[in-house]
Parts: structure tokens; C-alpha cells; sequence
């Protein structure tokens, strides 16, 4: 059984880390699962209190993740087509044009949204940036933590074998 969750867990970690960089699945949370279900096995031993606060932190960390792109898109002066664009454009890059289109992806979308809405050329590019610049951020704070729980599940595995 110790091997089964193991192995569930190792799947849930490397979908944690996809999901920081693919808007619908929840990455955080997911490393997170994986630390709570290798907690239940002889490979690792966290307390109580380091699960509930790396729970609370991979939650937080999603939430600010949808407040972010909004914040940055609004900062820059642009609106929903905007994030939209920037959304349907990393689906887009990551199917049509990889690895490149991870980042150009959103880049381009979110151009594209700002320039159906209406905007003009330099504007639309600017709105773009700033929808960007808050995707960016949000992957980097997903993969910060989602990588820092990564760290703690292969050294608890590790040190326990």
C-alpha cells in the first residue's frame, strides 16, 4: 500500500508543478496532496503543524494567483479581453507552438484580446504587458512553493529510505 500512495504522490507532485504553468489545474494544491498522502507511509513523516501550515500556503498562493493577473492587467490599463486572450493564448502555445509558445503564448493572446476590444496598437501592447507581467508572476509564485513542497517530498522520501 506504501507504494501505491507513493507512487500517487510522485503523479501528484509532477501535476503540481504542470498545473503552475497550466491555468486549470490547481498545482499547489496538488503538491500538496502529494505531501499529505506520502505523510500517510513509512518514506516521510511531516507534523501536523507543517501540513496545515503548507496547506494554508499552497491555498493562499492559488488565491493570490487569480488576484494577480487582474491586478497587473488593471495596472497596465487593460481590461477582461485582455486576460482572456492571455489565457487562451498559453493553450494555444503550449499545443500549437512548444516550448516557445508557453511564454508567447499568453503574450500574443493577450495583445490580440486588448486589440478585439478596441484599443489601439501601443495600448493594446502595453494592456498585453501587463496581463503578461501578472501570468509571469503568478507561475513564479506557483513554482515557488509547489517547488519548495517538491524539495520537502524528495527529502523526506530520501531520508527515510
Amino acid at each position: 500500500m506504501d507504494v501505491i500512495l507513493l507512487s500517487v504522490s510522485v503523479l501528484l507532485l509532477l501535476a503540481g508543478i504542470a498545473g503552475c504553468l497550466l491555468p486549470v489545474i490547481p498545482g499547489p494544491p496538488l503538491s500538496f496532496l502529494a505531501l499529505l498522502l506520502v505523510s500517510f507511509t513509512k518514506y516521510a513523516e511531516f507534523t501536523v503543524n507543517f501540513l496545515i501550515i503548507t496547506g494554508i500556503i499552497a491555498v493562499l498562493v492559488t488565491l493570490v494567483d487569480l488576484a494577480v493577473p487582474v491586478w497587473a492587467t488593471k495596472k497596465f490599463g487593460g481590461s477582461r479581453y485582455g486576460m482572456w486572450g492571455a489565457g487562451i493564448g498559453i493553450f494555444a502555445g503550449i499545443f500549437f507552438f512548444p516550448p516557445a509558445g508557453l511564454l508567447l503564448g499568453p503574450l500574443a493572446g493577450a495583445i490580440a484580446g486588448e486589440l478585439i476590444r478596441g484599443a489601439g496598437g501601443r495600448r493594446a501592447v502595453v494592456a498585453g504587458l501587463g496581463s503578461f507581467a501578472g501570468f509571469l508572476l503568478g507561475v513564479g509564485l506557483k513554482l515557488a512553493v509547489s517547488g519548495t513542497l517538491t524539495v520537502y517530498f524528495v527529502r523526506a522520501v530520501f531520508s527515510a529510505s
